[in-house]
């Protein structure tokens, strides 16, 4: 090729440079999406259900299983045993689940459970270790119990799309506190001190550090000025994300900022899946008598990002949540089937309102006519199960307040990581 030709064609491709790398996408953004919900009860109306459910467990949450699946990592409060072999049937107060429930939660996209919790000693000791090696089996991360103290208190880390996310778990309250030796079965308590030491330790690990803890006062929707302060501590050790579950009801979520890091504090994720409340009804109850069907499916992004002073850091750069009910048809009558089913309410709203245009459309079953009668008595549980999803999703809006406003609004750079 001559020199002029040479000149031509390095002054054309100067020229399309900008184009072409106009052209070139940049690369997505490197995240982990993370899915958390409350309290998995194993009451014994949930375990008839699942009994009598065709599906097993995965029916009694189908709605929240294309969630879990979607997400990088999806977490959940084990709120009983697992010792079918070395533990005694469950009784009020004193749970046992049975050997199809890890399995259960495995093939519904569960990945980690916090297995501190004031039932964790439900079952002694040897139901500690049953429960873990069932988990185990299943391909389940357990969190805040162990083997022994030293497993149970070693800080668990999965690496999900090349981040590195550490879990830590501890519970506030024992039922029954079994811990006595160290070589021995071991729940993980909630010791401040060396909790804020092993924050520090997960934050040189990791990428992102998930704290559970199993805490506060039952049935109240307000954390208490000691479970604030030490959220605050936690975060400012290196808490990215504080799980917190034991109340049975939800409690607000707040967002804490410590030199210019975003930390998303859940008080109480409330219920994932329970038999109380089971006699509550819109149309008959003060609408707190139905708050320990209410539950969140918290969903939280953190991603990795480069700062204009060349820093980079992980963050969370989104996070929300979807309310959750717990359908229960206690009372139904003598022979009824067992049904209880957790339900996205945003989804089971659409589906309710699709239904009723189409019974309150005349033209819509001309095929296959509907006795009017039968119609109308449709059209009526229709509109009392619609007016309970809305009222449930605007009590569950009220609780929960507004963090995620406050943290989606935008983000700064985390100055102190």
């Amino acid at each position: 090729m001559g020199l002029s030709r040479r000149v031509l064609l390095l002054a054309v491709l100067l020229a399309l440079g900008p184009v072409l790398a106009a052209e070139v996408p940049a690369p997505p953004p490197v995240t982990v999406r993370l899915v958390a919900v409350g309290d998995i009860m194993m009451h014994q109306d949930v375990k008839l259900a699942e009994t009598q459910d065709q599906g097993g467990f995965p029916d009694l949450w189908a709605d929240l299983v294309p969630l879990f699946k979607g997400a990088d990592l999806a977490f959940g409060n084990l709120e009983t045993p697992v010792a079918p072999t070395t533990g005694r049937p469950g009784k009020p107060f004193q749970f046992n689940a049975p050997a199809s429930l890890p399995p259960a939660l495995r093939a519904s996209g569960f990945t980690v459970l916090s297995t501190a919790n004031n039932h964790a000693f439900d079952q002694g000791r040897k139901g500690v270790a049953e429960t873990l090696d069932r988990l185990r089996q299943a391909d389940l991360l357990a969190i805040g119990s162990g083997e022994d103290r030293p497993r149970a208190e070693a800080t668990q880390i999965l690496e999900r799309n090349g981040l590195k996310v550490a879990f830590l778990g501890f519970t506030d309250i024992f039922n029954l506190d079994l811990d006595r030796k160290a070589t021995e079965p071991w729940v993980r308590p909630l010791d401040l001190g060396p909790a804020l030491a092993a924050v520090r330790e997960a934050r040189s690990k990791a990428d992102i550090v998930v704290v559970s803890i199993h805490w506060g006062n039952e049935y109240q929707h307000m954390p208490t000025k000691r479970q604030r302060d030490i959220a605050r501590k936690l975060v400012e050790a290196g808490c990215d994300l504080l799980l917190g579950h034991h109340p049975h009801v939800l409690q607000p979520m707040e967002l804490l900022t410590v030199e210019g890091r975003r930390a998303l504090v859940a008080y109480s994720l409330g219920n994932f899946i329970s038999n109380q409340d089971r006699m509550y009804r819109a149309d008959l109850f003060p609408v707190a008598e139905g708050d320990s069907r209410d539950g969140a499916a918290l969903e939280v992004t953190f991603e990795r990002r480069r700062w204009p002073d060349g820093t980079e850091a992980v963050v969370i750069s989104h996070a929300g949540y979807e309310p959750l009910w717990t359908e229960n048809n206690w009372g139904a009558g003598k022979g009824a089937p067992r049904r209880i089913r957790v339900i996205r309410v945003a989804a089971a709203e659409a589906r309710l309102r699709e239904e009723l245009d189409r019974l309150e459309d005349p033209q819509a079953d001309a095929g296959t006519p509907v006795a009017p009668a039968v119609r109308k008595a449709a059209i009526l549980a229709d509109q009392e199960r619609l007016r309970t999803l809305i009222l449930r999703r605007r009590r569950i809006a009220g609780i929960l307040g507004q963090a995620f406003e406050d943290l989606n609004a935008g983000g700064t750079s985390p100055a102190g990581r």
